[in-house]
């Protein structure tokens, strides 16, 4: 019988409870590595005009991140045919948008190979980054499969999976040669306000400062230096930032999973009901 995602059952989806990505995205600190994310790929030009150009970021901030969540949550733990169904509807939005260059006049459409390359990486190596420093523990063998099973997902929003980097080597030869073309323009920069003060209700105003900027500012730290230079606002040393990294990752993940998978839309529940208990995600599976 069909599940109500429209395929079978049993059907554990593009990525499998075998992958280190199923594990891993079942983990707390991947939503401080979302925020980190956005900081790495709001410093590459093109990319951060296409998404002020044809969004209004400032006021639906909060339903750009949820969107983004539920991509990563169906094309992980979603039916075969929820992923495919949720990569052709991003490539044919992508496919319908353009931004322009205001310095040359230039018209470019927001699915350039190399726009999407950008962003691709910079979130997937902000989840690595984020889950390897806080003490999620992954083998380097690991960290290379968890880059090499994302060419999946390169896929699904219009990449060809050849061109995408496959291990931590090839990911770090992308970053080096991308640099020259990052810049902290005035839209990176308003990304970066935006991202320390949301805006939000006059009364949750005090819980911004003491809870959302915290989660902000270490999202920053977590940079790599080269970016915290271009945004020009100093962070602790790699050290320190990674002890900060470690102490959130463990007070997270004193919150018991179940009660933190409740969290809208569910994706980890709803792919346990389909495949039983055993999928259940746990770092230490990684380890058998």
């Amino acid at each position: 019988m069909a599940d109500t995602e429209g395929f079978e059952a049993d059907d554990p989806g593009l990525f499998t409870p075998d992958s280190v990505t199923w594990q891993m995205h079942g983990d707390p600190m991947m939503w401080v590595a979302g925020i980190r994310a956005l900081y790495l790929q709001a410093l590459h030009p093109r990319a951060v005009r296409g998404v002020m150009q044809n969004s209004d970021f400032r006021r639906d901030a909060w339903g750009r991140l949820m969107r983004t969540a539920n991509f990563v949550g169906t094309t992980t733990y979603g039916t075969t045919e929820a992923a495919e169904k949720a990569g052709a509807r991003v490539r044919k939005i992508h496919s319908m948008l353009g931004a322009t260059d205001p310095a040359t006049g230039e018209r470019y459409g927001v699915d350039e190979p190399g726009l999407l390359l950008w962003v691709h990486c910079a979130e997937i190596d902000s989840y690595l980054q984020v889950a390897r420093r806080s003490g999620f523990r992954l083998t380097d063998a690991q960290a290379d499969r968890y880059i090499a099973e994302h060419r999946v997902s390169a896929r699904l929003v219009g990449l060809d999976p050849d061109a995408v980097p496959a291990d931590q080597a090839e990911m770090a030869a992308y970053f080096e040669k991308a640099r020259p073309e990052l810049a902290a323009t005035p839209e990176a920069r308003a990304v970066d306000e935006f991202l320390l003060r949301p805006p939000t209700h006059p009364l949750l105003v005090p819980a911004r400062e003491v809870l959302w900027r915290r989660v902000a500012q270490l999202a920053y730290a977590a940079l790599p230096p080269y970016a915290h230079e271009l945004y020009g606002r100093r962070a602790a040393e790699p050290t320190t930032v990674t002890r900060q990294l470690r102490a959130t990752g463990t007070l997270l993940r004193c919150v018991p999973a179940r009660l933190r998978w409740q969290l809208p839309p569910k994706h980890i529940l709803r792919a346990m009901a389909r495949l039983g208990p055993g999928s259940r995600p746990a770092p230490y599976k990684l380890g058998r």
